[in-house]
């Protein structure tokens, strides 16, 4: 009987720290989420700020005229640089994100798996300490029988 409560308190045990284990990958992923959300705020923030400082630029280049002559071979597409940090991250949230889900399943499965067990083992306890209580009342009987004769 000591020994099943041993088990029992074990099994807690180990269920709480698979609980934290659990509770601490899901913190790990909302932090990377907010990491996520943070860097594509900042996009969005520098995207509109080169919006604003190229409007600027347009209308005080309109309001001089210079002619200048220049070869620049250099063309930097920001649209389409963006874009691909944009998915560079995207895809590294969705990979962080199916490795988090793919962990809290096997940690899910593992728990259900150990309580089942430990369902099972209670349930199994309970029916020795039924059988042993079943023993203790026909020895009473037997013994209140025997005191009779």
């Amino acid at each position: 009987y000591e020994d099943e409560i041993n088990k029992r308190t074990a099994a807690e045990n180990e269920f709480v720290t698979l609980k934290k284990d659990v509770d601490a990958a899901y913190m790990n992923k909302v932090e990377l989420q907010a990491k996520v959300d943070a860097l594509t705020d900042e996009i969005n923030f520098t995207r509109a700020l080169y919006d604003a400082e190229l409007a600027q630029m347009q209308t005080h280049i309109s309001d001089t005229s210079v002619v200048l002559s220049m070869d620049n071979n250099r063309n930097l597409d920001l649209d389409s640089i963006i874009a691909e940090v944009k998915a560079q991250y995207e895809e590294i949230a969705q990979r962080s994100r199916a490795e988090a889900e793919s962990w809290y399943q096997s940690k899910y499965e593992e728990l259900q798996v150990t309580a089942g067990r430990h369902g099972d083992d209670l349930r199994n306890t309970k029916q020795e300490i039924a059988e042993i209580n079943r023993m203790i009342q026909r020895l009473r009987s037997e013994i209140d029988h025997v005191k009779k004769q």
